[in-house]
């Protein structure tokens, strides 16, 4: 995942070039989309199911050599409940509602869920890439 927000960008430049503060998020959520959310956080993209919830995640330390940082707990969403949904991005955002849009990347494939169906990202699927 490589796809900066521009929130982030803006963040990342005033931070480093220009001596503003940037406060890390005091909680890192992983939303799915219908559509790609682009750079400008388009909302209307996420999940609209009314099972549906963000979910909270942890990122492990950097991977110096590689460059990354992923997931270090399993990511489950609850049941697909109201229609057959298809995700076709994931998004990491400062809240688990509303907030800021930080990372989005398109899924290797669209992943079609049926009502029942659970989506999970397991230890390392997501992984952060600075490039």
């Amino acid at each position: 995942m490589s796809g900066y927000s521009d929130y982030l960008e803006q963040a990342i430049i005033n931070h480093v070039l220009r001596q503003s503060t940037y406060t890390s998020p005091s909680s890192i959520h992983v939303a799915l989309f219908t559509d790609d959310p682009t750079d400008a956080n388009v909302t209307a993209n996420e999940v609209t199911d009314s099972g549906y919830a963000r979910q909270a995640a942890s990122f492990d330390a950097p991977h110096a050599t590689e460059g990354y940082s992923a997931n270090s707990t399993a990511i489950t969403f609850p049941a697909i409940v109201d229609a057959q949904t298809i995700v076709t991005h994931v998004g990491i955002y400062d809240a688990s509602s509303g907030g800021n849009l930080l990372f989005s990347q398109a899924l290797n494939s669209s992943k079609t869920l049926e009502i029942n169906d659970v989506l999970s990202f397991g230890i390392g699927a997501l992984k952060v890439t600075l490039s």
